[in-house]
């Protein structure tokens, strides 16, 4: 398990996971490795796959996850990076279609920063499995253009994938709501700027209302209560923070079964 990011669902749901597999987590961190002194990512790629049956990454960089995924021997997954978190949002559609039934015909939509990795998995996700999507944001904070055209190549004909540019417009007969952190690491010299841009896309019980009467809240955590996300609404009924957050164990557990078992 290797991280240059910190994380704790990440790290303790991976770990849990391998060991209640039969097998052994090994935690390496940027700081205790030769990755932090300058070794390349080709070179621990191929040293760690002398060693390991697989790698869990957590990485700043998804150009350095795509090279540890090219040079490695054994099966790679992304624990999250610049651009995506693919785990994240497997606990999060394996979370809905337990709560709804089904995925088929639904309506998702993500308020906040539109930027942002996970916002980027939904996107590609939900358009893979013809799940209509809408992301509400300011101007500046959109999702990056080659994953939008990317998720609308896969939906077509499928489902809708919509940028918005308002809150309301984007929740209005939803029945998921996804928020995430507005200051993300990395983001913090610019954290006071992005708070003040991102104010009007507050998930609070108002907006909820929009959606529909029986939608459900998910966030990623951690979250910063009354910015993204008012106590009220993730802390209320509709939230499923926290089936969410123990999800990620089991999807990473069929994963690591998958790739390894």
């Amino acid at each position: 398990m290797l991280f240059q990011k910190s994380s704790t669902r990440t790290r303790v749901s991976f770990e849990v996971a391998m060991t209640e597999l039969g097998g052994h987590g090994i935690f390496i961190d940027l700081k205790t490795s030769q990755l932090g002194r300058g070794e390349t990512v080709s070179d621990t790629a191929k040293t760690l796959s002398c060693y390991c049956s697989g790698i869990m990454a957590r990485l700043f960089s998804h150009e350095a996850m795509k090279e540890l995924a090219k040079e490695a021997a054994v099966p790679v997954i992304s624990g999250l990076d610049d651009l995506e978190h693919p785990c994240q949002v497997l606990a999060d559609l394996q979370t809905v279609r337990e709560k709804k039934g089904t995925l088929e015909g639904l309506k998702i939509a993500f308020v906040g920063d539109g930027e942002n990795n996970v916002t980027h998995s939904l996107l590609l996700a939900c358009a893979k499995l013809g799940i209509s999507m809408t992301v509400g944001c300011p101007k500046g904070y959109e999702p990056a253009r080659e994953i939008v055209e990317k998720a609308k190549k896969h939906a077509a004909g499928k489902c809708d994938i919509t940028i918005v540019s308002t809150a309301e417009e984007a929740v209005k007969g939803a029945d998921v709501v996804v928020a995430d952190t507005w200051v993300s690491m990395g983001d913090e010299a610019s954290g006071a700027k992005r708070i003040k841009d991102l104010a009007a896309f507050q998930v609070n019980a108002g907006l909820l209302k929009t959606a529909k009467k029986d939608a459900v809240f998910l966030h990623c955590l951690p979250c910063h209560r009354n910015q993204e996300v008012t106590g009220e609404v993730i802390d209320g009924k509709q939230s499923l923070v926290w089936t969410e957050a123990e999800n990620r164990l089991h999807v990473q557990k069929a994963l690591l079964a998958m790739l390894m078992g």
